[in-house]
């Protein structure tokens, strides 16, 4: 039982902008080289452009400082869990879920994730602000679970994909299967989706009421990744827009628009 992602929200992004900066994108663009530096324009990649796509990563920043370092405070208040680790290292990428104590199977469940593409600093530091400041006032009403950064290696090395060229939030299939023609996670299971939907099924939970996604939209979606991914799949690169503000994604298959308008007017007081 994986919850949707019915709702994408960037906590971190505290403005009320909603224009795309249409000037800045196609300066982005045009300033671009017309060819990704890995592969051959139009081919697929094969396992030996993965690998040289991975040696070209460097991490930038610590996953242990910046994210589970603040997990530590975090115990005096919370359930804090291990609910596996990445096989590219262990010791340095495990992964945890942090849960409000009280649990009890007569209140709502709500899911928060960040770092779903580790690069995304504002949903991993927006979903940790969250537990230090406000989760635990809520527990009284609801069942809680934070997961913080679901792609830590993607955190340190600000990448959208994990470690195999694989983006996770195309990923999450329960049983690793590909349905062909299907918009939504078209890829096969990753280790941080099926770790993190492993841990989900063992809570028991039936259905969530609400999974808040958290992500955020930056330059490099137009700098480096869009064209990482048209290399990576041999299909033509295509210029998009990078829009400013704070901004949700519904899910077409339940909108909410009452509930979406209330939480975009919130986001535009702050």
């Amino acid at each position: 039982c994986r919850p949707r992602a019915m709702w994408k929200v960037w906590l971190a992004v505290r403005t009320a902008i909603f224009t795309p900066r249409l000037p800045s994108t196609r300066a982005l663009a045009s300033g671009m080289a017309s060819t990704y530096p890995v592969g051959t324009p139009g081919q697929p990649w094969g396992a030996a452009e993965r690998v040289e796509w991975l040696a070209r990563a460097r991490v930038e920043r610590s996953y242990a400082d910046e994210v589970l370092s603040k997990l530590d405070v975090l115990r005096q208040h919370f359930v804090v869990e291990k609910y596996g680790a990445l096989s590219l290292d262990i010791e340095r990428y495990p992964l945890y879920a942090v849960r409000t104590r009280g649990w009890s199977s007569g209140k709502p469940a709500v899911l928060v994730t960040g770092g779903v593409h580790g690069y995304e600093t504002s949903g991993v530091q927006g979903a940790l602000l969250f537990l230090q400041t406000e989760a635990e006032r809520y527990a009284t009403a609801f069942n809680i679970v934070v997961v913080p950064c679901v792609s830590p290696w993607g955190y340190e090395t600000i990448q959208r994909w994990n470690a195999q060229a694989v983006d996770p939030n195309r990923s999450f299939n329960p049983d690793g299967e590909v349905v062909a023609g299907r918009s939504f996670n078209p890829e096969a299971a990753t280790e941080e989706s099926a770790a993190l939907i492993g841990f989900l099924q063992s809570l028991g939970v039936d259905t969530w009421l609400c999974h808040l996604d958290l992500h955020e939209t930056t330059d490099s979606d137009e700098t480096e990744f869009r064209r990482a991914k048209a290399a990576r799949d041999g299909t033509p690169y295509k210029p998009g827009l990078i829009p400013d503000g704070f901004y949700l994604v519904a899910d077409s298959t339940n909108p909410q628009p009452a509930w979406q308008a209330a939480m975009i007017e919130a986001g535009g007081r702050e």
